[in-house]
Parts: C-alpha cells; structure tokens; sequence
C-alpha cells in the first residue's frame, strides 16, 4: 500500500512548478490520504544530515503560492550526482548517498519535474535505487520529446511576445532595429512562436541557418516600403555566421549561451547602417508569474502523476498530447529532446506572414 510519496524539481527553474507541487499534494491527500514530501533543491536535499524535505500539507496552498513563478522548494542544474565524492576518508558515489536518502524518507514513489536531462538523471537514480517514479516534464524551451507542451514553456513565450510588444514604440520613435535574445539551449520554439505573436521581420532559430546579407536585404526592403524600424528575435543557442557559438565566460569560470544579440546588432549595422539596440530577455523568462496555462498543464499533470502511482504505473512521464494527458514509458522521454523542423506547420506561417526565418529554401 501506498502510503508516503516525495516530490523534488530539478534542473532549471520555471513559471508552473509551484502549481505542480500543489496539484500533487492536494490530489494525494484529498483522494487517497497519503502523505506528501517536498525534497529541497532537488536531490542536494537527500545529502544533508538532516534530511531538507518539508511535509506538503493542504493549507500550504491556500495563499498565492500557486500564483508565484519559480518553485519554493528549491531547484539544481548543478553538479553530477554520479561524482565521487570523499565522504568519512572514502571516495563514494554521491548516487549512493541520495538512495540512501531516499530510503532513509521512507517513501513509496517519486514524482520528479525536471527536462529532458533532469528526467534522464533521476531515470538513473531511481533505477539503480529502485525507487518507484513518476516524471513529469517541465521546460521553457519544450524540447521534451513526445510533449507537447512541458510547463514554464507558455508563461516564456507570453514574456518574450509581451517584450516585442513594448520594443516596437521605442523602435519606431527611433528608427531603429531592435534585437531580443531569448532563452533556447537547443531549440528555438520560444523565438519562432513569440516571433510570430509579437509581430518580429526576422526569426532566428538554431535549427535553421541563416545569412547576414540576407537580414540586411530584408530590412532594406521594409525601409523601401515606408517603415523606418525592424523588429529581430533570436534564440540565444543561435550561432554566428561562420558556425561559432556565441558565449559568455563568467567570474566562476563557468561558459554559457550569450551573446549572439550583440554579435546581431554589430554585423547588421556594418551593412545597413541602421542603428540597432539588443535586449536579452534572459531569466524573465523564468520567473514571472505563470499564465492561465501554465497552471492549467501543471494542474493536470500533477493529478495525472499521483493517479499513476495508485495504479502502481511507475517508471513513467506524463505527458501532454493530442489534447490531453497521457503517459509513456519514462526510456521513451528521458535524454530526448524535440527540436523544430523544417516542416514545421509554423515555419510556413513565418514565410507567409514575409517573415525571414533563415535560408529555408
């Protein structure tokens, strides 16, 4: 019998996540009684002594936690969790040691919210630990394969979309070309859909390659028609034109995405000689607060996941499609992503909207 089960986020945080936790404890005490832990920053939580778990009660919610973008207990994107570690003068694998906070817990199932990778990792653990696990799948990007529509993604394209609404005045007051860089490690949804709602002349995604000269003659023929700004949105995994990727070396050390806006901006003025300014959208995107569906898909995945484990269905990722909530077996999501295609229903909008989305012919 089922009579205890713990939830943790992992990987980047995202708008949505609160209303997840919510949905799980509400559905597992209202239908079924159990009790609900929540683990701290991911699975750093199980490697302290004491435990960092909080027990999930009902009346956690009935304020505007649901309402509040991020996740109140606590995320990590860092760190291999496999990592020797020195721990009592011996080299341990830290995954032994959150198994052995699992068990120390004394839960029945976890449901895990992470991405494609976060799922991939806790697949692992959970394996090697025999933990029962339920994922469910969380990213601003929506890369997650086999769904589609992973929560955080809405709330980041309503940022992005809303950001090219407030640029376009500024641009045309000044006649120039505004460039907004949004999130996108490896896909480039968020730029091709708040592309298209917020009413962008150029679109640039990682998947598609694209020409400078070819920008510069777009704009040059919106000039021609009368409009004197343009309005750019690039993803930020988005690489020069010679095939570089674009980044940025922080004080720790640590390289990430960046930088390709200001790469944007520099090469279009050496060619049209239109002034430029670049926005990067950055963790905005992360932490407003969560559209209308962003709580609705949160909501339903997270009675979904609990109904799963008092079926006993574990090793499985919820997962939305073709309208509805469904499930998959968890090797069939984990480690996968979904990047845009060629083909993509929305790449012939761009085209017929005369959008430039890159050399697609």
């Amino acid at each position: 019998m089922v009579k205890k089960i713990a939830i943790l986020t992992s990987g980047g945080d995202c708008a949505g996540l609160n209303a997840v936790i919510r949905a799980v404890t509400l559905r597992a005490h209202n239908k079924y009684n159990w009790e609900v832990y929540g683990i701290k920053d991911g699975t750093l939580g199980l490697l302290k002594d004491p435990l960092d778990v909080i027990k999930l009660k009902p009346q956690n919610f009935e304020g505007s936690l649901m309402r509040m973008g991020g996740t109140f207990l606590g995320s990590n994107n860092k760190g291999n969790p496999f990592k020797k570690i020195i721990r009592n003068g011996k080299r341990i694998d830290s995954s032994d040691l959150v198994i052995e906070g699992f068990k120390k817990l004394g839960i029945d199932a976890l449901i895990g919210i992470g991405g494609d990778g976060s799922l991939k990792i806790l697949q692992s653990i959970t394996k090697k630990g025999n933990i029962n696990f339920v994922g469910i799948p969380k990213t601003i990007d929506n890369d997650v394969k086999h769904n589609e529509l992973s929560i955080g993604y809405d709330t980041a394209v309503d940022v992005a979309t809303n950001a090219l609404d407030m640029l376009q005045p500024t641009a045309a007051s000044h006649r120039r070309v505004m460039i907004l860089e949004v999130m996108g490690r490896d896909a480039g949804h968020i730029a091709l859909n708040a592309g298209i709602a917020g009413g962008a002349d150029v679109i640039l995604i990682p998947e598609i390659q694209y020409s400078i000269k070819s920008i510069a003659d777009h704009i040059e023929k919106i000039r021609s028609k009368g409009r004197n700004h343009a309005l750019i949105v690039v993803a930020e995994a988005v690489k020069k034109e010679n095939g570089i990727k674009a980044t940025v070396k922080y004080v720790d050390g640590e390289v990430r995405l960046g930088g390709i806006g200001n790469y944007l901006g520099d090469e279009i003025y050496k060619i049209t000689d239109s002034e430029t300014r670049v926005t990067v959208l950055g963790h905005v995107q992360r932490g407003a607060q969560p559209t209308h569906r962003d709580r609705l898909i949160a909501s339903a995945f997270g009675v979904y996941a609990v109904d799963l484990i008092a079926k006993k269905k574990f090793n499985r990722v919820v997962v939305w499609k073709d309208r509805g909530v469904k499930d998959l077996m968890l090797s069939q999501v984990a480690g996968y992503s979904k990047t845009v295609q060629k083909n993509d229903p929305l790449i012939k909008v761009a085209e017929g909207l005369g959008i430039y989305i890159g050399e697609t012919n």
